[in-house]
């Protein structure tokens, strides 16, 4: 298997034609973007962070916070809104093998740097399957295709539980929600599934973390019900919508609109999952997504709200 080895991004990609109009625009002038996966990485992006700053910067969006499926991005954020004086660029790290798994080390170590979310394990969640050599072999993820390499040069551990084989929370899961109450960083749910959210969201509850997110509702590994998403709101949970899940067709705008609404816009969170080589640029597709909402009747007002204040208050306080 050859080395992984970052990818720099691809800039002779083709720009967009959608057209856009300019209430979207005005609609998420000032937001952020929790959710953006961009060069550098092992997987070839669309962009790379610096040139996503800049763009950013140039469209009247605030900020974005780095999401790497493999390592911790705080040092790199903060390199990166030193470059592009005016943008918020916030690291985060995410809970797969590559960092230790459920580590709370790791997560003492990422609370020191400024990190500011933590997802639970997602490429190596139990609750996956799109990396393993058993799994679905259709409309697979861009990471898919290094977590089967992993497996079949033998050195993928055991997919990954916030749970035991009793289904109760584990006690290295409890250092972990410690680790980010102490640090104020966000709890987000990543690719686990319903059981593992609903138990892990009451317990972070319970555990004084403040900042509770239920990753991509809508995503496949998660697909959570209206109801079931309006339940953890209740919880003290913020939802968030990913405009990737939509746009790539695995789930239905009516659907999400649907599910919005059920559980209100003062709960709800919209973030993009952008920079694949495929998918629009990340700033357009934030824009695209807001067109959506304006043409299923949601308000400009509504969603800033989602867009801009949320996600502020966030990673702001």
């Amino acid at each position: 298997m050859p080395e992984f080895t970052p990818i720099r991004a691809n800039s002779s990609l083709p720009e967009t034609t959608a057209s856009i109009s300019d209430r979207a625009w005005e609609a998420i002038q000032g937001s952020y973007d929790l959710q953006v996966h961009v060069a550098p990485d092992v997987i070839e992006r669309r962009t790379d962070d610096v040139d996503l700053a800049r763009d950013f910067l140039a469209r009247g969006l605030r900020g974005f916070v780095l999401k790497s499926h493999y390592i911790p991005t705080a040092e790199r954020a903060k390199v990166v809104a030193r470059a592009v004086p005016g943008i918020k660029a916030y690291g985060a790290i995410t809970l797969n093998h590559s960092v230790g798994g459920l580590n709370p080390v790791a997560l003492e170590i990422a609370g020191r740097s400024g990190c500011k979310i933590v997802w639970m394990p997602t490429v190596d969640a139990a609750n996956e399957t799109a990396g393993r050599l058993d799994g679905p072999n259709t409309k697979l993820p861009f990471w898919a295709k290094i977590q089967r390499e992993l497996s079949a040069e033998g050195i993928a551990p055991p997919p990954l539980s916030p749970l035991d084989s009793n289904g109760r929370l584990t006690e290295v899961t409890r250092k972990c929600l410690e680790r980010i109450a102490k640090h104020n960083m966000i709890l987000a749910t990543g690719h686990l599934g319903r059981d593992e959210i609903f138990k892990l969201v009451r317990a972070a509850v319970e555990m004084s973390v403040k900042k509770i997110i239920v990753t991509h509702a809508e995503f496949p590994s998660q697909s959570l019900t209206g109801e079931e998403q309006r339940e953890l709101a209740d919880m003290g949970a913020v939802i968030e919508h990913c405009f990737t899940t939509t746009h790539t067709n695995k789930a239905p705008w009516d659907v999400l609109f649907a599910n919005v609404r059920k559980t209100g816009v003062d709960r709800t969170m919209l973030s993009t999952d952008l920079g694949q080589t495929i998918n629009p640029p990340v700033a357009e597709g934030f824009a695209m997504y807001a067109d959506r909402f304006l043409g299923a009747g949601f308000s400009v007002e509504e969603i800033r709200h989602m867009a801009v204040t949320i996600p502020a208050r966030l990673v702001e306080e």
